[in-house]
């Protein structure tokens, strides 16, 4: 078999398991659920997975890479707009990655997940650790620019963006509805124009 049929075939097993655990939840899926809804017998999906956990894992993984790829895109300019307007294009690319694979809602599961994974954990941690990163690079270009106070470090603000990120995903996926426009609204507030810059 082919190296594509192989992905493939994982992928099919990957989406319906988010089609499960999206509708019941990780550990209210039994693995008959999912076989069913992959259309598979459990000698294929074995071949791929040696047990729910390992999919689970594998689907929290790829909801990591998915949130830190959406970020990163967003960031990936020479020189980014307001922070407010800046916080938008993120929170519209978190809403499109949710519209497209229910992300908020697996993304606060595999949160949970963490708790008792350490290998999940440390995938989330890292991914934590790579947001903040950006995000500490991002205020330090505000900060230089006068727009943000440069009396605060840098990764403490990064911080409380991230803050903000992790809870519009935590409404989304309860309420189905994460504020973005007060978020954002909120955000210009706090940072209302060009500041001077420390000397």
């Amino acid at each position: 078999m082919s190296q594509a049929y192989l992905d493939a075939r994982r992928r099919q097993i990957l989406d319906a398991a988010r089609r499960c655990f999206v509708r019941d939840g990780f550990h209210a899926t039994s693995m008959q659920d999912l076989l069913r809804e992959a259309n598979l017998s459990a000698g294929a999906v074995y071949r791929y997975f040696k047990s729910k956990d390992e999919i689970i894992a594998a689907i929290g993984f790829n909801n990591v890479e998915a949130f830190t790829a959406a970020v990163e895109e967003v960031l990936q300019v020479d020189d980014p707009p307001p922070l407010d307007e800046t916080l938008g294009r993120l929170l519209a690319a978190l809403e499109r990655l949710d519209a497209e694979h229910d992300h908020a809602k697996i993304t606060l599961q595999a949160w949970s997940e963490a708790l008792r994974s350490e290998a999940l954990a440390a995938r989330v941690e890292e991914g934590w650790a790579e947001l903040t990163s950006s995000l500490s690079g991002l205020v330090e270009t505000y900060q230089h620019r006068g727009e943000i106070s440069s009396d605060v470090a840098a990764d403490d603000v990064a911080r409380l963006l991230v803050g903000l990120l992790h809870g519009f995903v935590v409404r989304q996926a309860v309420l189905g509805d994460g504020g973005a426009e007060a978020l954002r609204n909120g955000l210009r507030a706090i940072t209302p124009g060009p500041r001077v810059a420390a000397s």
